[in-house]
């Protein structure tokens, strides 16, 4: 009688486990059932009746809509400024990425001419228009200085063997322009003039900036970022939240922010600096700020209003992320990906009714191509709700730093000011990490990555971010005379940044008080220079960066 009961309860337990797998096996398949059974439905829908039936949208013949067989979307940089930043890429798209090296591989075999043709300033500029500030400003001569002649090693592709392409470039046709169907078609001979315009900004990186100053090349990138088709779409790993990345007909890549907050919403005073959302239009008016510091050093973006339904949901081939759509009590299409924080029901991304605005940085060269190495900010905050970091506690920590490599010589000190000036004119506090193109070693400006925690705060000027440049009382000349350029009437910077950001499609970007507090910030920074010059002596604060013109190298003086 035992055994009896036993084998019946082993037959039980059997059934269940068979039912179990059964049900997973169901649920794993559903998406391609729907794929099916949509393509199916020969019945058309009208936009509005898109976000209440999203699950059974139908195909359109060729798209890539519904579900994918394969994950094949290439991750080509990490833009999450964590350590491990650095680290080579791998790609998944052998061709395109075959392509990209094919096409960087045929700009190495480029004449010098040629070359330089492609990197250097071209003859464009932009017209002036009357009673234009931009334009004036852009025109000064402090706008104007030209860079050292560039060689082989200040250029971030030519001729190197340490760079290892894709083998597979080699078997691959490459692209002559613009296809029929928009894409980039493989034919014949190629010049550097018939490159995509992503390509083209890449080949353009040397060692003294990401872009030059009147290259014609980004404003056409920025408006491919605007108009281009997306073709792919997947979650960036890693970072507290939700970013996507998307790839373009024609095979660039951009970083997607989507909108967290309105403009006028401002950060709770008791918010932590690492606990805030990340804006947007903080990222596209971080842009903006750092060319009209002339840094540029900030990657170009542009904002863009993306469908979900079409533009994320029926071209993503990522698993996790299609599975978090869904349909709000008002009707709207809400998704939410996966993260560190604030990817849950509560906290999702919710389209009018499937409309949704965001930043698109543009990416920089794959790793593989060109590495970077990724610097600890020697002001980086504790990032802890109690303790405070050394250099808050230390008013002497400024000497420790000049006495340590890299920023005991070269320029990298100065450039750590310059980014402390930056981040303090849009209230960044979150800068715990920055990084270099690897190629140029330590003489070599650094990259303003992941500014989306600017702008928070318009009633509150954060003096802790200006720390760095009262105790090391350092600046370079050709800064500090831009300040005061900004701070004059005839130019003013709340001014010439509501011009400049007029030119992007999610115009107005930052709402009157943030333009307001950028020059009352402004302000401040000079103050603080100025008090370090009467204390220490104009020659000692004041780094002459213009003795060799156009030369943004030198050393910092041992004291």
């Amino acid at each position: 009688m035992k055994m009896i009961l036993f084998r019946k309860f082993r037959v039980l337990i059997l059934m269940v486990f068979l039912i179990a797998c059964s049900m997973h096996i169901m649920i794993d398949l559903l998406p391609k059932l729907e794929r099916r059974s949509s393509s199916a439905c020969s019945c058309s829908q009208t936009p509005s009746e898109e976000p209440q039936n999203w699950a059974k949208h139908r195909a359109k013949p060729g798209s890539e809509s519904g579900w994918p067989n394969k994950h094949t979307l290439r991750i080509l940089q990490d833009f999450s400024n964590e350590p491990n930043s650095n680290l080579s890429s791998h790609s998944l798209e052998k061709i395109t990425v075959g392509e990209k090296s094919e096409a960087l591989k045929r700009f190495e075999q480029l004449t010098g001419d040629e070359k330089r043709h492609a990197t250097r300033d071209s003859t464009f500029k932009n017209a002036v228009v009357k009673g234009s500030r931009l334009s004036a400003l852009f025109e000064h001569p402090l706008y104007t200085r030209p860079l050292p002649p560039l060689t082989d090693e200040d250029t971030l592709f030519n001729v190197n063997t340490d760079i290892r392409f894709d083998p597979k470039a080699a078997e691959n046709p490459e692209w002559n322009g613009e296809g029929k169907d928009g894409n980039y078609a493989p034919t014949g001979e190629m010049s550097s003039d018939s490159y995509p315009n992503w390509l083209r900004f890449h080949i353009g990186i040397n060692r003294y900036e990401l872009y030059s100053r009147h290259n014609p090349v980004i404003d056409a990138m920025l408006k491919d970022l605007v108009s281009q088709r997306i073709t792919s779409v997947a979650m960036k790993s890693g970072g507290t939240q939700l970013k996507l990345i998307m790839t373009f007909q024609n095979y660039g890549q951009a970083l997607f922010k989507p909108m967290k907050q309105t403009r006028e919403q401002e950060t709770p005073p008791d918010f932590f600096y690492f606990s805030d959302f990340e804006r947007h239009n903080a990222e596209i008016a971080a842009y903006h700020l750092d060319r009209i510091l002339d840094f540029r050093r900030v990657p170009p973006v542009a904002g863009r209003l993306v469908n979900m339904t079409k533009e994320i949901r029926d071209v993503t081939r990522d698993k996790k992320l299609w599975r978090t759509f869904f349909i709000s009590p008002a009707n709207n299409i809400c998704f939410y990906g996966e993260c560190s924080y604030y990817c849950s029901t509560e906290h999702a991304l919710c389209g009018k009714p499937d409309q949704i605005e965001g930043s698109l940085a543009a990416f920089l060269p794959d790793l593989a191509l060109a590495k970077r190495r990724t610097w600890r900010n020697p002001w980086r905050r504790s990032y802890h709700k109690r303790k405070k970091a050394e250099w808050e506690v230390d008013p002497d920590y400024c000497e420790e730093v000049k006495q340590t490599p890299p920023y005991d010589s070269g320029t990298r000190l100065l450039d750590i000011m310059d980014m402390t000036i930056f981040d303090f004119l849009m209230g960044n506090m979150d800068r715990h990490h920055y990084e270099t193109f690897e190629k140029f070693g330590n003489e070599t400006f650094i990259i303003h990555l992941d500014n989306g925690r600017g702008f928070g705060k318009h009633s509150h000027d954060e003096l802790s971010i200006l720390v760095p440049l009262s105790q090391c009382c350092r600046v370079k000349k050709s800064t500090h005379l831009r300040l005061q350029l900004l701070a004059k009437e005839e130019f003013r910077l709340s001014a010439l940044m509501e011009e400049s950001l007029q030119t992007d499609t999610l115009s107005p970007i930052l709402i009157r008080p943030h333009l307001e507090a950028m020059d009352r910030r402004l302000r401040l920074v000079l103050q603080v220079l100025a008090d370090c010059i009467e204390k220490e002596g104009y020659s000692n604060v004041v780094e002459d960066d213009m003795v060799a013109e156009g030369m943004n190298t030198g050393t910092v003086p041992q004291r």
